[in-house]
């Protein structure tokens, strides 16, 4: 019983102190470098946008800004495609898309420039709305 009390207090007298300085910056160094790890995985997912990897069934197809907060999309879920707006408090449903447009593929040598895919949107999105709001424009279209 006495060699294992020896040893204990012999193991107790070498383990540092909380309040030797070296101890306190050796545990300040540690919390931020595992601080500043968590930022790191933070910024990386937000980045490659990790999130938006899981799901297949539900993607948006296009969106446009309309304003500081404000943004309108077209999402497809399955084979449907919906039109929402969405701003900083609010998501709204604002129609159901009757053709569906095209879905872009991810490394066309024809989808470089933001600026056109953008034009595209806003052209297909002005041409589906004058369709929905006025279905003669739709049909003059048909027509020609």
């Amino acid at each position: 019983m006495l060699p294992l009390f020896i040893s204990h207090v012999a193991s107790a007298q070498t383990t540092q102190s909380i309040t030797n300085p070296t101890s306190v910056l050796s545990i300040f160094l540690s919390l931020l470098v595992v601080v500043g790890v968590i930022f790191a995985l933070a910024y990386i997912m937000r980045r490659f946008n990790v999130t938006a990897m899981g799901s297949n069934h539900m993607k948006v197809v296009a969106s446009m800004v309309a304003g500081t907060k404000e943004k309108i999309m077209v999402i497809q879920v399955g084979d449907e495609q919906h039109l929402i707006g969405v701003t900083s408090h609010n998501i709204s449903h604002l129609s159901k898309l009757e053709k569906n447009l095209d879905v872009p593929v991810k490394g066309k040598a024809g989808n470089n420039r933001a600026g056109s895919s953008q034009d595209a949107f806003k052209q297909k999105l002005v041409a589906a709305m004058a369709g929905k709001l006025n279905p003669q424009v739709d049909t003059k279209q048909k027509d020609n």
